[in-house]
């Protein structure tokens, strides 16, 4: 485990910020940005969920475990920052921008 942080964003309420450990931060946000595509449909979070799996880290996310409360944080900041946007469908859909 790493002392670490980041501060992330959240959209919803803007201007919030948390700090998270830093290492599983960069793990799922290389994950999840590899997984978006960079257009619109977009893809639901289920998808982009099953698509990212594979690419994180096995000593940090041991069985997938806490990857959805990762996945989710990590979106909501980089929603925040402008590098992914959620589409008003539904389920709701994401791509890279």
């Amino acid at each position: 485990m790493t002392d670490e942080k980041v501060t992330v964003q959240n959209p919803n309420p803007p201007g919030r910020t948390e700090n998270v450990r830093a290492d599983k931060y960069h793990d799922m946000r290389t994950a999840l940005l590899n997984a978006l595509p960079t257009s619109a449909p977009g893809l639901p979070f289920a998808a982009v969920k099953a698509a990212f799996l594979p690419h994180l880290s096995p000593t940090l996310f041991a069985d997938g475990k806490t990857a959805g409360w990762w996945a989710k944080c990590v979106q909501l900041d980089l929603e925040a920052k402008g590098l992914i946007t959620r589409l008003p469908t539904k389920p709701l859909t994401f791509h890279k921008n």
